[in-house]
This record gives C-alpha cells, sequence and structure tokens, in this order.
C-alpha cells in the first residue's frame, strides 16, 4: 500500500510540474519577485540594528540619523507590500491556469472515455473528483506558490546576512534549524494517506448524494428514505474519522517545528548575549542577528505547513490524475472513412459479444438488412436488444465478428460519420439546459425556425410548446425543466424528426407517450422511416406489425425471424408473446 502511495505521489508531482512548465515566464516573475521582497525584508533588520546602534547612551541619541534610517525602513516596508500584492497575483494567476488546464483534461477524457467506463464507475464519484479534488489540489498547489519559493530565498537570504556578522552563531541556527524538517517529513509520510482515504471516501460520498437526488422519487415511493440516512451516517463517521487523522497528523507540523525553532531563538540569544559582552558584536548587531535567526527558523515552519498541506493536494491529483490517464475509447485509424449518404446496407456477420467474459450474451449473430428495411427487435428483458443497438452505434465493439454498412466495417468507419448516419431516440429522455430550440437543432445546428417548427409540428411538439411561457425559447434541462416524461420525449423525437438521418435507431420511442398522441407520432414514424432503414426495440408489440422483418431474441440468440403474420402462423414464442399482451 506504501508502495503504491510512493508511485502514485511522485507520478502526481511530476504530472503537476509538467503543468506548471506551460507558464514558465510566470513562475520565472513569482521567483524574481520572491527574491527581491526577501532581500527587501531581509534588508530592514540591517536598518533597525544600525538605529540602535546610534543610540550610544542617555543624551546621546542621533535623532536626524534615526529618522533618515526610519524613512528608509518606511520605504522599504511599502516596497515588499507592493512585490508581495504583484507576486501573490501571479501566484494566483498560474495556479487558477493550472486548475483550469487540469479540469479541462478531465472533461475532455470523459469525452473519450469508452461507454465500458462510464457505466462501471458511479457518476457522483466522477464528478467528486473533476470539482472536489481539483479545488483541494487547488489549494494546495496556491499555498505552495504563495510560501515556498518566498521561503526557500529568505533561508538563503538569512543564512549569507548571519554569515556576515558571526560566523560561529550561524553555524549553531544551521545545526539546529534542520530538525524541524525532519520531524516535519516523518509527519508528512503518515498524512499522504490519511489525505488519499479521504478523497477516497468523499468521493464515495458525493457519489451516495447524486445517486439519492437523482432518484429521490423512488427513495420516497419505496420509504428508503431512513435507510439512505443510514448509509449516509456510516459513509460520514468514516469521513469524519479519516479527516481528524489527517488533519491531527497535519496539525502536528506547526507546533512541534516552532518548538524546536523556540529552542534555537534561546540558544542563539543566549551565546550573542555572552558574544556582546566579550565585545564580539555590537547590541545592534545582536538585534540584527535575532531577527534575522527569527526569519530564518519561520519559512522551515512555513515550509513544513506546506508539505502537509502538498500531501493533501497530490493525494487529490492522484485521483484526478488516475481519470485523465484511464485509457481513451479505441480512436478512429489514420486510413478510418467518412461516410456520407448511405443507402442503409447493414450486415452483421457472426457478432458475439459480452459485457463480462462470465456472462455470455450474444454469440455468433448474424443478420443482413437491405435499404429501407423496418427490423423490429423484440423479446423479454436481458435478451440484448439494447445491446444489439449498443454495438451498431459502435457505443462497444464486438468481440468477435464484424458490423457493416455498406461493406464498410463500422471499426474503419469515422465515429463520427457512423453516428450522425443514425438518428436515435431512447426510452431514456435527455435535455441539455439549454432553450427549447436549442435542444431540438442539436442534430441539425444550421435549422431553420421554420424547419424546427414543422419538425415540432410533424411530432405534435408544437402544440405544447406554443403553451410555455416563452415558447421555443423557453429555457429547460434534463433534471428541471417543467415537462413531463412525454413532453421531454416528443421534444427527442423532434430533434431526430429535424434531421433525419439516412438509418434510423428507435428504442422504446413511445413507451412515455399516451396511446392517443403515439398513434399520431406512429403516423410520424411512418412517413419518416419510408426509405429510411430502421432497427425498432419495442414491448408494445403493436407498434411493431407494420415491420418488414421482426426479430425474436432471447438469450442473445435469434430464436425466430419473419414478419408479423409469419410469426404468428408459426405459433412459437412470439405468437405467445403477442398473444399475451391482447388476451381478454
Amino acid at each position: 500500500m506504501v508502495s503504491n502511495n510512493k508511485v502514485d505521489r511522485k507520478f502526481a508531482l511530476k504530472k503537476v510540474l509538467a503543468y506548471i512548465s506551460k507558464y514558465k515566464i510566470q513562475v520565472f516573475l513569482s521567483i524574481f519577485f520572491a527574491a527581491v521582497t526577501a532581500s527587501l525584508s531581509l534588508y530592514i533588520p540591517i536598518l533597525v540594528g544600525n538605529a540602535i546602534d546610534l543610540i550610544v547612551g542617555k543624551d546621546n541619541v542621533d535623532f536626524d540619523e534615526i529618522l533618515k534610517v526610519l524613512v528608509k525602513v518606511g520605504v522599504m516596508v511599502g516596497a515588499v507590500a507592493i512585490l508581495q500584492w504583484i507576486m501573490n497575483t501571479i501566484n494566483n494567476r498560474v495556479t487558477f491556469q493550472v486548475v483550469r488546464d487540469v479540469r479541462n483534461e478531465a472533461f475532455n477524457k470523459i469525452q473519450k472515455l469508452p461507454l465500458s467506463y462510464i457505466d462501471s464507475h458511479r457518476h457522483g464519484e466522477i464528478v467528486s473528483k473533476v470539482i472536489a479534488d481539483v479545488d483541494q489540489f487547488a489549494d494546495g498547489l496556491l499555498m505552495g506558490f504563495t510560501q515556498f519559493f518566498t521561503g526557500v530565498v529568505t533561508i538563503l537570504g538569512t543564512l549569507a546576512f548571519m554569515l556576515s556578522i558571526n560566523v560561529k552563531i550561524t553555524l549553531l541556527v544551521v545545526v539546529l534549524t534542520p530538525l524541524s524538517l525532519f520531524v516535519a517529513k516523518f509527519i508528512a509520510k503518515n498524512t499522504y494517506n490519511f489525505f488519499k482515504i479521504q478523497s477516497e471516501i468523499r468521493g464515495e460520498q458525493t457519489a451516495l448524494i447524486d445517486e439519492m437526488i437523482g432518484n429521490q422519487k423512488i427513495v420516497q415511493a419505496f420509504s428508503y428514505e431512513d435507510e439512505s440516512l443510514e448509509r449516509f451516517d456510516e459513509i460520514n463517521e468514516r469521513l469524519t474519522k479519516a479527516s481528524v487523522k489527517a488533519v491531527f497528523f497535519s496539525s502536528l507540523t506547526n507546533p512541534v517545528t516552532r518548538f524546536i525553532n523556540s529552542i534555537i531563538y534561546a540558544a542563539v540569544g543566549l551565546t550573542g548575549a555572552l558574544a556582546v559582552i566579550n565585545g564580539m558584536i555590537t547590541v545592534g548587531g545582536l538585534s540584527c542577528f535575532l531577527s534575522y535567526a527569527n526569519q530564518y527558523t519561520k519559512p522551515f515552519n512555513e515550509i513544513s505547513g506546506v508539505i502537509t498541506e502538498l500531501q493533501n493536494a497530490l493525494a487529490c491529483a492522484a485521483r484526478v490524475f488516475e481519470l485523465i490517464e484511464e485509457p481513451a475509447q479505441i480512436p478512429d485509424s489514420e486510413n478510418a472513412v467518412v461516410i456520407d449518404n448511405v443507402d442503409g446496407t447493414v450486415k452483421l456477420d457472426s457478432v458475439s459479444f459480452s459485457y463480462s467474459p462470465q456472462m455470455k450474451l450474444i454469440e455468433n449473430f448474424n443478420l443482413t438488412v437491405k435499404p429501407g428495411q423496418r427490423i423490429a427487435i423484440v423479446g423479454p428483458t436481458g435478451c440484448g436488444k439494447t445491446t444489439l443497438i449498443n454495438l451498431l452505434m459502435r457505443f462497444y465493439d464486438v468481440d468477435l465478428g464484424k458490423i457493416l454498412i455498406e461493406n464498410n466495417d463500422i471499426r474503419d468507419i469515422t465515429r463520427t460519420s457512423l453516428r450522425s448516419s443514425y438518428g436515435m431516440v431512447l426510452q431514456e429522455t435527455w435535455l441539455k439546459n439549454g432553450t427549447i430550440r436549442e435542444n431540438i437543432v442539436m442534430g441539425k445546428p444550421d435549422a431553420t425556425d421554420e424547419e424546427v417548427v414543422a419538425a415540432a409540428k410533424a411530432t405534435h411538439a408544437h402544440s405544447f410548446i406554443k403553451r410555455l411561457p416563452n415558447g421555443y425559447d423557453t429555457v429547460v434541462s434534463d433534471g428541471n425543466s417543467g415537462l413531463s416524461q412525454g413532453q421531454k420525449q416528443l421534444l427527442c423525437i423532434t430533434r431526430v424528426m429535424l434531421s433525419i438521418p439516412p438509418m434510423l435507431i428507435l428504442d422504446e420511442a413511445t413507451s412515455s407517450i399516451d396511446t392517443r398522441t403515439e398513434t399520431r407520432i406512429q403516423r410520424s414514424f411512418a412517413k419518416m422511416m419510408k426509405g429510411r432503414t430502421s432497427f425498432i426495440v419495442a414491448h408494445r408489440l403493436s407498434t411493431i406489425r407494420e415491420a418488414d422483418v421482426i426479430l425474436v431474441m432471447r438469450d442473445g440468440d435469434v430464436i425466430e425471424q419473419g414478419s408479423h403474420e409469419e410469426l404468428l402462423k408459426l405459433g412459437g414464442f412470439y405468437s405467445r408473446l403477442y398473444n399475451s399482451q391482447f388476451a381478454v
């Protein structure tokens, strides 16, 4: 486990540095301003020491020179404040540019991930990686930029100034100070593990919240509230324990290092006082040295805090990069064909496919579809109907065999041209956050208003759209649209009706629509399907009686095939299935 965490940490750190390297100029400016700020800050104790030495004794104070020194100190302090503001602005800019790049790459990877990954991972956990983990990563990175560069420059600068004042006392500080770093390193080893566990549990919690909110009607309908609260409390308790352990270890760093540094400060004060008594250093020099000793140890505290905070940032970054590094779907081949205006010839040649090697689904499946044919696919739940649609659209690739469109293996066709050749209406509706018009024109962005209205009238969606507050400009979303499930499905059908691609896939396309409207839409479908190859998945067998070929599937195999009348005469599985729906 530890070795894996080490690999994760190193890998995450390399990736972070790769992202930061894109902004070399800004990072260089930040380091430059950090150096200037630290140098000016380190010059102030010298001025203060000079001012102290101008106070020789009673009635022997050089006020004119002290005033000049104080003016210089004021100018230095003002310059440091302005330069720190500029440096922090640059650091913020670099941090959020890196965060933007990481989020963009993560979201782009989601678009390219195979559907099998999305299906096998909880959506809330993916959201947590892109949102919560990146936010935690940004906080740690910003702290690192803000304190790390300045701390390093301050340590080097104070070391040089202290050496110029007194070598022996400086060596005492140098020998003792690294003790705080050893303590910080010991603590950091433990904090990374706990922060990683904390991020994983937080992702699990986000997934549960997403699941419960998205299905709240089901939760309430089945009185599952208490059980969901118990699940949440259990996860929340684990998150609390992991967070407490992570915070406990990380919070040890600052007080422990401060304790060590206080001991160092006391040692410097004692040896410095002895040096003053022996005339080896002036009082002003001791004051200056004590100030440097404090400034020298302070960055060690800050860097120690940065190290522990970076453990959290790297743990979160590792989860995000884990998503980014996931293998993308197999890209289109270099010689991939772009198909356009296909005639609708489709052939499945000895196709085998299963989601899991242990559970066989479709084996040695063969089918030839002629241009313009309407192919209905029926069968019991889990027989492979929707799986067949997923293979036709190449959401999944076949394990064996091949699927051909106009004698082109679909793996040799660009995904974009393949999928644009199909118009698909699924049982599950989806509307993006936008206007009714924007949702309808997704498949044909250049459609005119007249074309949009004509498509809506063809699907009988125009009447309810006109009743909406802003008609076609009404803003809707999938989660909170104010539309019924049937109205959402009508908009999805209108979307396909507008683009009219050469092939159609209708997977329970009218399942949420009332019988009267369905009859009208079926007539519209009949016009739309005329001359177009169509694949129709339906449980209501009354909707597929006009299909040219009906495939009856069971356990991934086609057990019967023919027209509606032929299958009824056969008196087999289809006949029993059909009669069961219309039995008195």
